[in-house]
């Protein structure tokens, strides 16, 4: 079947957080025997900082952040696309391609709407009646979320969808993996995340409050627009990390740490990319708490959970090297075993019935 998916970006991760999601899933939907097209704007100077090349598994389309860029590639993909799909947060004309994908699909097509950031997105349309979105959503085939669960499956059915399924962030093997320790990346506590509003005061609490309490520490901050942040002294910068040194930035700390953005901790059941990513690579990690956790990992044995900065500390402060290799190695498993992108290319070709044909990788 032809794939065609409009996104924020396939190569470049800067200011993307989803990239490596659709790149893990629309890769594993390729190896099923399905052609994929990914259609991206040239915006927010994703081009000039690419960090991978056209794959070979996907045909890349950059058009123009112009009305005539989008009107034209969706035009010429919806022409031969058996699956129609429009994700949430391209950064521009997202409102008109919502609407206008359902209506370019040619018969017998399925048009879907892939939201990778539900929480926003509903507080969004719940915030707002007249928001675009509440219009399109029932004219959809189907929405499909990266997280949320339960809470965004309900929400998005009140709002008139015929269908909804969460597709969770995952794990491709093939790009994380444990490999040797740097320097540059050498910490007690890692975090890896761009600077977000509803992110900022999260990272506040679990990452900064603990670096204050562990004063003789180190702490390492990773991700876009944290340079003009006050830091503790024992915190470090890291910059923007793109995706082929974040095997080298989980490995390089004792502990790395995950915290979601607010809105995704209040709906649950939304583990982000990086916990995956995280664990592929050997990382001991660390959690802000968050409903539907232990759906992914056991906390205790294959994740450390904590409910605010405080308990972060109390867990860094007494975690020695041998229960930093255990809690590691369980997490890695528990994500091979359950949580790579090639079992969850196959949910959702289950979903659309797509049929498989697994290729060789």
């Amino acid at each position: 079947m032809n794939l065609a998916f409009f996104g924020s970006s396939l190569v470049s991760s800067y200011w993307n957080g989803a990239a490596t999601y659709y790149r893990g899933l629309l890769q594993a939907l390729a190896r099923f025997g399905h052609a994929v097209t990914f259609y991206e704007p040239d915006a927010y100077g994703r081009q000039q900082h690419r960090d991978i090349p056209d794959p070979p598994w996907a045909r890349v389309v950059v058009y123009p952040a112009t009305t005539e860029g989008w009107a034209g590639s969706l035009e010429s993909a919806a022409r031969g696309a058996d699956v129609l799909v429009k994700a949430s947060g391209i950064g521009v004309f997202d409102a008109e391609l919502e609407a206008a994908v359902v209506a370019a699909r040619r018969p017998g097509a399925l048009a879907i709407y892939w939201d990778v950031d539900a929480p926003a997105t509903l507080d969004a349309m719940f915030a707002d009646a007249s928001h675009p979105l509440r219009g399109a959503i029932p004219r959809y085939d189907m929405v499909l979320t990266y997280g949320g669960g339960p809470p965004v499956v309900e929400a998005y059915l009140a709002l008139g969808a015929r269908a909804c399924a969460p597709i969770y962030n995952g794990l491709d093997p093939a790009t994380h993996f444990p490999v040797e320790a740097e320097a540059r990346y050498g910490c007690d506590l890692s975090f890896l995340g761009n600077r977000l509003p509803d992110r900022e005061a999260r990272v506040d609490e679990f990452l900064l409050r603990c670096a204050e309490r562990l004063a003789q520490r180190r702490f390492l901050l990773g991700g876009a627009g944290w340079d003009s942040k006050s830091l503790p002294p024992n915190v470090r910068r890291a910059g923007h990390v793109g995706t082929a040194d974040h095997n080298a930035f989980f490995c390089s700390a004792l502990a790395t740490l995950n915290v979601n953005r607010e809105s995704m901790a209040r709906y649950g059941f939304s583990p982000p990319t990086r916990i995956f990513e995280a664990a592929g690579a050997g990382a001991c990690l660390i959690t802000d708490s968050w409903t539907g956790i232990e759906l992914f990992f056991e906390p205790g044995r294959e994740i450390l959970a904590a409910e605010n900065g405080d308990q972060v500390a109390d867990l860094l402060t007494a975690l020695a090297p041998a229960d930093r290799r255990r809690v590691a190695a369980a997490g890695r498993g528990r994500a091979l075993a359950e949580h790579t992108y090639q079992r969850r290319a196959r949910q959702v070709c289950a979903l659309l019935d797509m049929p498989r044909q697994e290729k060789a990788a």
